[in-house]
């Protein structure tokens, strides 16, 4: 009997799939307990609608992505910032603050969690740093730092 499977089911498969399990099985177990829907043609019609959307969604997705790293790629944002006599600054710059000089600049709005700076920025001058829009997606960016 063929069957989609609304949970993961350890020995049969993960959820959403369509598989061919014993008449018993799928009767007695997976049925009653509710981790399965026969897979009649209403069904099945259904799963392949669901699976184009999530598909579309996840191009679109993808699309907005290589967009934004076009927008993005060898881009230069300046920050101000106070130092000491030595050109050290009181702290550093963090990826926060770099997300918000994006959104001013470029109304790109990224998460602070997905800018990966190569070291610390504790000091006066040019820095580069990544920006990961997507999976496999980034973009390159320089990051200007000047006195305030």
């Amino acid at each position: 009997m063929k069957v989609i499977l609304t949970q993961d089911v350890k020995g049969s498969g993960k959820a959403g799939e369509l598989v061919n399990v014993s008449d018993g099985y799928a009767r007695n177990f997976l049925l009653k307990k509710g981790l399965a829907i026969e897979a009649n043609a209403a069904a099945i019609n259904a799963k392949q609608t669901k699976d184009s959307a999530v598909a579309h969604h996840a191009q679109v997705e993808i699309d907005t992505a290589k967009e934004t790293a076009k927008k993005l790629e060898g881009k230069t944002i300046t920050v101000k910032a106070k130092a000491g006599a030595n050109g050290k600054l009181f702290g550093s710059i963090t990826s926060k603050e770099i997300a918000e000089e994006l959104t001013k600049c470029y109304k790109v709005e990224v998460n602070k969690k997905k800018i990966s700076l190569s070291s610390d920025v504790k000091t006066y001058g040019e820095f580069s740093f990544e920006v990961k829009l997507h999976a496999g997606i980034n973009a390159t960016m320089k990051l200007i730092v000047e006195e305030q």
